[in-house]
């Protein structure tokens, strides 16, 4: 996380009113909510899973049963029973 000084960034007013409320400290300042991105989306996490997801749902609709899906993907078998609900 880079630090830059409110001198820096801030128009001196609003620097004097920050420091009515904190001088010294660091302060983070989050970015606005429609700016983030959301879980998994930036290291391509979320991508993959729905990816795995999709897999789980084709293999069990050609006939693999439940605990064949157990021991392919190590998840339990209420977790495969989630994934192929949302699925359908």
């Amino acid at each position: 996380m880079n630090y830059k000084n409110g001198r820096d960034v801030l128009p001196p007013s609003l620097l004097q009113e920050l420091q009515k409320y904190i001088q010294g400290d660091l302060i983070y300042v989050p970015k606005l909510a429609e700016q983030r991105a959301h879980w998994g989306e930036v290291s391509g996490t979320r991508k993959l899973l729905a990816e795995r997801n999709k897999e789980i749902y084709l293999y069990y609709s050609n006939g693999w049963s439940v605990a064949d899906l157990e021991r392919k993907y190590h998840l339990s078998g209420e977790s495969i029973r989630k994934i192929i609900v949302k699925s359908r």
